[in-house]
């Protein structure tokens, strides 16, 4: 019985460093297909109009009640301590360092990295990619890439957009319901802002998008099983991305952040 819990351990860490070296050999050849030609650039423009266009519904809607309801929340807080008039700063240092980012990030991976793994789960299975090859077109360079790309310098355009949103959100609650003045608001709002803290968020961002494209990418390129195996891609791509999101978030504030 003990050799065989063991044995059971050893097998899950196995598996376990195999994907970590799968995932990190595929991360390497990828990122060397970004930077070097030939890029295929019609993909490129399609993929950030996906990934970036197309997202902008869902993530205006998301920044603009997490920012009302932050604001919301802050207040009923902050009337415990007399604290009321911290509302503005709050708001905006939490849209903009890590609400932004991270809902924006979750948000964007529930879509996106589902669709890729989606896209690329059936030209794996109906061995199609080896048909890219026979035509001496890589896989990375027109699967993988465009889509990094893509996902890397959309998403920080994306966050930036929420940023804005969600301060608004904020200040309308602020304003509207809770009674703050509009001057004094937008002053606050203003004084407590830096660009740090608006640097750090889309730092942030553009890795998450990198991260979000990359768990798309690869849970579609390693898709085996027919349909079923492209389900269980896409369903490992959403979780995977969204735990990597929430990982490389706190690395991320506490390089930027800690003393």
């Amino acid at each position: 019985m003990r050799f065989n819990v063991l044995a059971m351990i050893g097998s899950v860490i196995l598996q376990f460093l195999g994907a970590v070296g799968r995932l990190t050999l595929f991360t390497g050849q990828a990122l060397r297909h970004c930077v070097t030609p030939k890029f295929y650039f019609r993909i490129l423009g399609r993929q950030m109009l996906q990934i970036g266009y197309f997202s902008l519904p869902v993530i205006g809607l998301t920044a603009f009640f997490t920012g009302a309801v932050l604001a919301l929340q802050i207040y009923i807080g902050g009337a415990r301590f007399n604290a009321e008039s911290l509302v503005s700063s709050i708001v905006v240092l939490g849209i903009t360092r890590e609400l932004g980012p991270v809902i924006g990030g979750l948000m964007v991976a529930g879509r996106v990295s589902a669709a890729m793994a989606a896209e690329i789960g059936p030209v794996r299975v109906t061995e199609q990619i080896d048909a890219l090859t026979t035509l001496s077109t890589n896989p990375f360079k027109y699967l993988v890439a465009p889509r990094l790309i893509a996902g890397a310098t959309m998403l920080p355009l994306l966050v930036l957009v929420a940023d804005v949103i969600g301060v608004f959100g904020g200040f309308v609650v602020g304003t509207q319901k809770l009674g703050f003045n509009v001057g004094t608001y937008l002053q606050n709002t203003v004084d407590f802002l830096h660009a740090d803290d608006v640097v750090s968020g889309l730092v942030k961002a553009s890795i998450f998008g990198f991260l979000i494209s990359l768990m798309g990418c690869y849970h579609g390129f390693m898709s085996r099983g027919g349909a079923q195996g492209v389900g269980r891609a896409t369903t490992n791509a959403v979780v995977s991305a969204s735990i990597m999101i929430l990982c490389a978030n706190y690395v991320i504030t506490e390089l930027f952040f800690a003393q």
